[in-house]
């Protein structure tokens, strides 16, 4: 894994990209959370912690759910983001910076544990184990410690190959080399360049799932070797992240997994950046108490494996989970099975009181997913549309399954003025719609001949009512 000295520009990098990541979730979490989880929310947090025991999941918000509280606990998470940035806390020790790690840890840990549906993605889970591990970084005169490094590796390995094994026991297109002729158009939320990737030669499509294959199940093992091959094997992990983040808008879960990559590259890979310090003191004094608290993390992490190795090696693989209320060491994988056709929920709303073969209805255009047919898929990430997200499960089936989403036809039939927040547009903004319906449609790319003649990025065609 090379030298100590060898690491200390990695770490920084490291810090401030990690703090990147807690900024914009705590962004999302000031956007989004309170119309989705507060007193009017679609999940509203106050009944969750009446039904759920405090030590099942631990969070800050059994003590106060209010909307204020939210709001409170989302902008400090945003200010101790962008302190973290600033890389004050690192220079005023290992003490200081701990704390700051520890405090976005158990904030962002209070969302989660209570963000119910709208929280329980694989990255969510990922950023609280990553973020605990941070707490353990040390300050600016703290040597990088090889067994700190060497947990960071462990975790980009599960994250990697956990996604890789979970898709060779899962669809039978990852092994026919068939998936990627649907996956950019089925996936949760194109955006600006899915529609050129779809289009791409079959041909292009098989060799991507070939180098799909080779990123997750021959990679990872070289996470752990000798430099330099440690950090090559970081450099394709990042190159493949880069294609999906080309491709797609999956939300930070391509972003933090290069965050993850860092610490893998020593310091000759960032020569090239002004401003970091390098090093080169190979020796600078350790209190055994630091070397003593990493060592217990480690074996606590070796023990804390034993979950995750065992689902690795099961036929019946979980994709995402976590072992235990606080999301240490999880397993994780994405895309076992790709949707092979893509349905939409498209809701409206008409001011008339009774439904006419001659009533004009209104769509409400969401943020990130499909609608308009003429709109362009938009760039999220890494920025995550929790709603959106949601309306992509919803629309699996052909009836509602969830009853957020029958909340959701409730409130906009109110002009929740929360709820409408989380839209592109509401047609209602005057007066409140009289009527409200859902309509299911199935949606594909234009080909581009359609594109040219049309201008238009989805062709859709009704499949009839979904709510009325």
């Amino acid at each position: 894994m090379g030298t100590q000295a060898a690491y200390w520009s990695s770490r920084i990098v490291f810090e401030r990209a990690l703090a990147g990541i807690y900024l914009i979730a705590f962004l999302d979490a000031v956007n989004e959370f309170v119309p989705l989880l507060g007193a009017r929310g679609l999940q509203p947090v106050s009944q969750f912690v009446r039904a759920v025991r405090f030590q099942d999941s631990p969070s800050l918000f059994f003590f106060s759910s209010s909307d204020m509280t939210f709001r409170v606990a989302a902008w400090a998470g945003v200010a101790l983001s962008c302190l973290v940035i600033t890389g004050l806390p690192s220079r005023l020790g290992a003490l200081a910076a701990s704390l700051v790690w520890g405090a976005l840890w158990v904030l962002y840990l209070s969302f989660v544990n209570v963000g119910q549906t709208f929280y329980g993605f694989g990255w969510e889970s990922l950023l609280l184990e990553v973020g605990f591990f941070a707490m353990f970084l040390g300050g600016t005169a703290t040597p990088p410690n090889p067994w700190l490094r060497l947990i960071f590796a462990w975790t980009l390995f599960r994250l990697m190959f956990g996604a890789g094994l979970i898709k060779l026991r899962g669809d039978p297109c990852w092994r026919d080399l068939t998936c990627l002729d649907a996956y950019f158009e089925t996936q949760p939320m194109p955006n600006p360049l899915s529609w050129y990737f779809h289009w791409m030669p079959a041909g292009v499509h098989r060799a991507g799932v070939v180098f799909n294959h080779f990123a997750e199940l021959v990679v990872p093992f070289f996470y752990f070797a000798p430099q330099p091959f440690a950090s090559f094997a970081a450099i394709a992990t990042i190159l493949f992240q880069g294609v999906l983040i080309l491709s797609g808008n999956l939300s930070w879960l391509n972003w933090l997994t290069v965050v993850l990559c860092v610490p893998l590259l020593d310091d000759r890979w960032w020569s090239f950046l002004p401003g970091l310090p390098i090093v080169h003191a190979s020796s600078l004094p350790v209190g055994p108490a630091y070397n003593t608290v990493v060592a217990v993390v480690a074996v606590a992490v070796a023990f804390l494996s034993i979950g995750p190795v065992w689902n690795m090696l099961s036929p019946g693989q979980l994709m995402n989970a976590s072992f235990n209320s606080f999301h240490l060491v999880n397993t994780y994988g994405a895309f076992g099975s790709i949707t092979h056709a893509r349905y939409e929920i498209v809701i409206e709303g008409t001011h008339d009181a009774v439904a006419t073969d001659a009533t004009v209805w209104q769509a409400y255009e969401f943020k990130g997913k499909p609608g308009d047919p003429s709109r362009r898929p938009p760039q999220i990430a890494p920025y995550h549309l929790r709603l959106d997200w949601l309306m992509w499960f919803e629309a699996m089936s052909p009836v509602p399954t969830d009853s957020w989403f029958l909340t959701l036809m409730t409130r906009l039939r109110e002009n929740d003025p929360e709820v409408t927040s989380l839209l592109a547009t509401n047609p209602f903004a005057g007066a409140p719609p009289a009527l409200v319906r859902a309509r299911y449609y199935l949606y594909r790319f234009t080909t581009p001949d359609e594109r040219r003649r049309t201008g238009d990025w989805w062709h859709r065609d009704l499949v009839g009512d979904y709510v009325r």
